[in-house]
């Protein structure tokens, strides 16, 4: 039967059909479908969806086989066909996230574990030293000092409130490192964050700016399909991300300190927040030593709080004098020359 098997690639964007077809085959599965992801590698037999597996860019994801069909080579099949896909299509280092009880069927089809949320989620990747090939690269930029600090910022854009926050944390510090988080879902593409992030703060003799990595990883690339509660959600990428940090990158580096704004609006970041000081201090969490997290107060333009995303609602609003108070001269310069970008 198997030997009948049609392996081909799909756009459900493209096909009402086979759009209902995955959905209803990831639910048979107990897994949502990704709303990021459109393109599928699917198994059909007698023109019937039996197996399919997303792939949005290097992430594997929305694996599931029909019931009636598991237990045989298919699955291993199936991912063959989805990698030989992916590095067609210029992607070779893969990732996928999954429940940590299919780590052994995905170990099988050639991943490995990076770390794991004990009973919620696991990141796996295509490399055995994936990580501890990026970890060396990053060692060739490690600093001298007793105080190593850090920032994870999204930057969207780098306002003064960035600024702020990164030029007390060097002044704390011996040496910072600065990681851009990199994700496609920002209103500012990566290439400009990172650079307007480094064009305001080059006057900071002791900061590296990081162009970040798969592994540090984005709360909105971060895939939540196979996890129905919101707060295991949050727990899961919480862990995830802090816990990659923590085992991973601050050894690396030296790092011994976090440096973060305090949030006194979004609960999520303020969740985000809360949730650093159990992963990145807990003992019982991770072998590696604690990193000592330190919250900043945001600092205020008049009585406005500074913060990125009322940047983007003036500009969206062309409220541009207001826009000039809230970013250094560097974002400005870059804004005032792009403004018909950001008219609604």
């Amino acid at each position: 039967m198997y030997d009948l098997a049609d392996y081909t690639v799909v756009d459900i964007s493209k096909s009402k059909q086979d759009y209902q077809e995955i959905e209803q085959l990831l639910s048979r599965s107990d897994l949502n479908l990704d709303s990021q992801v459109t393109i599928f590698m699917v198994v059909k037999i007698d023109a019937k969806i039996i197996a399919c597996a997303g792939i949005d860019r290097d992430i594997i994801k929305c694996v599931a086989i029909d019931p009636d069909y598991r237990g045989n080579q298919l699955n291993l099949t199936l991912m063959d066909h989805t990698i030989k896909y992916a590095n067609e299509n210029g992607y070779f280092h893969l990732f996928l996230y999954t429940k940590p009880e299919n780590i052994d069927f995905f170990k099988g089809c050639g991943f490995y574990p990076i770390v794991e949320i004990t009973d919620l989620a696991v990141l796996m990747e295509n490399n055995p030293v994936g990580i501890k090939q990026y970890c060396k690269q990053l060692h060739a930029q490690q600093k001298e000092g007793k105080k190593i600090g850090s920032i994870v910022m999204n930057a969207n854009p780098f306002t003064k409130g960035h600024q702020y926050l990164i030029q007390y944390a060097a002044s704390q510090c011996d040496w910072l490192h600065v990681f851009v988080v990199n994700e496609n879902a920002s209103q500012f593409s990566f290439d400009t964050r990172l650079k307007l992030v480094k064009d305001g703060t080059k006057q900071i003799k002791n900061v590296t700016v990081h162009a970040s990595s798969p592994y540090i990883i984005s709360r909105a690339t971060f895939p939540t399909y196979f996890l129905k509660d919101k707060a295991k959600i949050d727990r899961a990428y919480m862990g995830i991300d802090l816990l990659i940090f923590r085992n991973y990158i601050a050894p690396t580096l030296n790092i011994t300190y976090r440096f973060v704004g305090t949030e006194p609006f979004d609960e999520v970041t303020k969740a985000y927040n809360e949730a650093m000081s159990y992963w990145l201090t807990d003992k019982t969490v991770s072998e590696q030593s604690a990193i000592t997290v330190v919250e900043v107060p945001r600092i205020t333009e008049g009585d406005t709080i500074v913060s990125a995303s009322l940047v983007r609602k003036l500009l969206a609003s062309e409220q541009y004098e207001e826009v000039k108070k809230l970013v250094p001269s560097t974002t400005w310069d870059y804004l005032s020359a792009n403004l018909d970008k950001f008219k609604i």
